[in-house]
């Protein structure tokens, strides 16, 4: 077996810079035999060699020679091959070049990723998707970098030039530039590939060359332009410019400017102490208004040290091109998290839906719904259950499942897209009932046709509440898994008393998946259609935290698009009169104190009520559309309780019966025959 691994050692002048390369082809390896066991370089994930997660070397198909390395996953959960390939140290100084030949079965995909310390598993500095849709993504912390194409079913040559001192990621496919990026993770130490479910591709003639860089004594870099990359055309932004210090003499101050679109802004930075290699951003104040089309943003650091001119002038400017996504004129973008307060990893999800919220205001809607904890509604969670294979994890318009930390890729594609119809939110909302009567009216900017649904969602802002199963569980405490955050500085048991939590779904109707034929079956351009919904809202609901999300859901079960708005501004809409939709809210299960039966009801149903305490009870019923049709007090009562309630004089159809017992309100559905 041959040796893979060259070193080369230069001097240049006074000072010294490190040369080390690598490269396999494969050729070395017998067909079948494993690459971990067999390799002097390559191991695995578990560090068990020739174990489950190593790879055969294959002999099917090859850029060079006769051999390469075949990868596929048909799991759920992805691999079980993962193998790793170290790089020579945790690298965050100098040029890394790195290079591989990728055959890419058509319509499948393939990914790999950058790890940033020696200790795998620790961080992720830049993940790589090829997805089923030939677009190659490039993404750190769940934010995407850089998205470009490749081909399926022909070799191709993947380059990446990373100037890691300068955060400079260069990509390359076939020789062709295909884009360039400042990563989040400045560090790289090795590559891991890991096949997903579904991807199905060979490597071949794999090689990397690493070039050190001596330190100047003065010197102060530009590395990133933060906050304009990702943003969303007309968005107005403030930057961030990340400087670096990549000499070996502490600064202290330094000037930074920013030009955008024509418009400069300055900033003068003193009073520091920035050791050498260590990191400081500038946030600037001043805002710039992102601008449809291709535009360069640039940052100039100049003055370091009142020095003028320091010892390396080519990384004193940093150029970040910008070309905001054009979001489709009345579009929002629904992405539904499946979270838990008993999921450790479910803090991401809290995380990115926040910042998705506050980062795309007006364009995105959260919603988080959550699974066996105080929180959970079983209308939301248990269908939603069924359409994704763990926790965290979640939908974007209900097309393919990501994991929330990725949900902004989806969410750029999405917002793009012209929809179908609009959607506004009108409300009524009496204070003293918490009858809450929300109006959602429809307008078809286009014709349609075939099963077109509507649903409602209501979620709530700042919830909170007391005991164990209020309290999150955390993987990210103590920080071994990264920042992510501030629930790194949490412990592993988040106190219910810290915990406000935020977008949980409270309630949807009629159902998960809407209201089938909602518009009838062919729609035309203009179109208009309300729908009406009703429900009591819970004491323990915050009416001034809760929001209303309309849902127009195409035939094919993707959201077409959604309306987002308060019960106030709903109100200032005004309520519109249209068809009646019903949807019951089981606000008890599964503690409900009472039950129906039978149940659909033609003559009589019977109330069974068992009482954990004294309460007085009032008993009231509503017809589908709003009317008062029974109400009953029985004042104070304890212990078991069967009440009949003749049905016989009442039209056919749906019921809500509303129990209060105290000052708590449980609802029930009746059908009567």
């Amino acid at each position: 077996m041959k040796k893979h691994l060259l070193v080369v050692v230069l001097t240049f002048c006074a000072l010294i810079s490190f040369e080390q390369s690598f490269s396999d082809d494969f050729e070395s390896y017998a067909p079948g035999s494993m690459l971990g066991e067999e390799s002097d370089v390559w191991t695995t994930w578990s560090g068990n060699d020739g174990g489950a997660d190593d790879v055969q070397v294959s002999d099917a198909n090859a850029n060079s020679g006769s051999n390469s390395v075949y990868f596929s996953s048909t799991s759920a959960n992805g691999g079980p091959q993962d193998c790793v390939l170290p790089f020579p140290g945790e690298l965050n100084v100098g040029q890394f070049n790195f290079e591989m030949w990728m055959y890419v079965n058509s319509g499948t995909g393939a990914y790999f990723n950058f790890q940033s310390e020696d200790v795998i598993g620790t961080t992720w500095a830049m993940d790589a998707y090829f997805l089923n849709t030939g677009a190659m993504q490039f993404t750190s912390g769940g934010s995407l970098q850089l998205q470009t194409d490749f081909p399926f079913a022909q070799w191709f040559k993947l380059r990446m030039e990373n100037n890691l001192s300068t955060n400079t990621w260069q990509i390359f496919v076939n020789d062709e530039p295909r884009g360039s990026f400042s990563n989040g993770e400045t560090q790289i130490a090795s590559m891991d590939i890991f096949p997903l479910q579904g991807n199905q591709f060979y490597i071949d003639d794999v090689s990397y060359e690493f070039t050190d860089y001596p330190l100047p004594a003065l010197n102060g870099a530009i590395t990133a332009i933060e906050g304009m990359s990702n943003g969303l055309a007309g968005q107005v932004v403030s930057p961030g410019v990340i400087v670096r210090n990549l000499g070996t003499t502490t600064i202290n101050s330094f000037t930074i400017n920013v030009n955008y679109d024509g418009t400069e802004y300055s900033q003068n930075v003193s009073g520091l102490n920035l050791s050498s290699l260590a990191f400081y951003t500038v946030d600037f104040a001043d805002e710039f208004t992102l601008e449809a089309g291709e535009q360069i943003a640039t940052a100039v650091i100049s003055n370091v040290n009142g020095m003028g001119d320091d010892g390396d002038m080519e990384d004193d400017v940093k150029e970040l091109i910008i070309n905001p996504v054009v979001p489709a004129a009345g579009k929002m973008v629904v992405a539904e998290e499946a979270t838990g307060t008993w999921c450790p990893w479910c803090v991401r999800g809290h995380v990115f839906m926040e910042y998705l919220t506050q980062q795309y205001e007006n364009y995105f809607i959260g919603i988080a719904v959550h699974n066996a904890d105080p929180m959970a509604f079983d209308a939301y969670d248990v269908p939603m259950g069924g359409m994704i294979s763990g926790y965290p994890s979640g939908l974007v318009d209900r097309g393919p499942e990501y994991d929330p930390s990725q949900f902004e890729i989806p969410f750029l594609e999405r917002v793009q897209i012209d929809p179908t119809a609009f959607l506004e939110n009108g409300a009524t909302y009496d204070e003293e009932t918490r009858e809450l009567n929300v109006s959602v009216s429809t307008t078809y900017q286009t014709a349609a046709s075939g099963n077109w649904k509507i649903a409602l969602v209501l979620t709530e802002n700042g919830v909170t509440g007391t005991g164990s199963d209020w309290a999150q569980a955390n993987a990210y405490a103590g920080g071994a898994a990264g920042e992510m955050g501030g629930y790194e500085d949490l412990p592993a048991t988040v106190p219910a008393s810290q915990m406000v939590y935020e977008h949980v779904a409270r309630f949807v109707s009629p159902n998960f998946g809407g209201l089938s034929n909602a518009f009838g079956t062919s729609m035309t351009a203009g179109q208009e259609f309300v729908h009406n919904f009703s429900v009591v809202l819970p004491v323990d609901w915050d009416a001034s935290n809760i929001h209303m999300v309309g849902m127009v859901i195409a035939p094919n079960g993707t959201i077409d698009n959604a309306s987002y708005t308060t019960i106030e501004e709903a109100e200032s809409n005004g309520f519109v009169d249209g068809t009646d939709v019903v949807g019951i809210l089981e606000l008890s299960a599964p503690d409900a104190p009472f039950k129906i039966y039978p149940n659909p009801a033609a003559d009589i149903c019977n109330l069974n009520l068992q009482l954990r305490e004294i309460s007085h009870v009032v008993i009231e019923v509503y017809s589908a559309d709003g009317r008062l049709v029974l109400s009953r007090d029985y004042g104070t009562l304890s212990g078991g309780n069967i009440f009949p309630i003749n049905t016989s004089i009442w039209e056919s159809g749906i019921y809500s019966i509303k129990l209060m017992t105290n000052e708590k309100y449980y609802t029930e559905r009746l059908i009567k025959k």
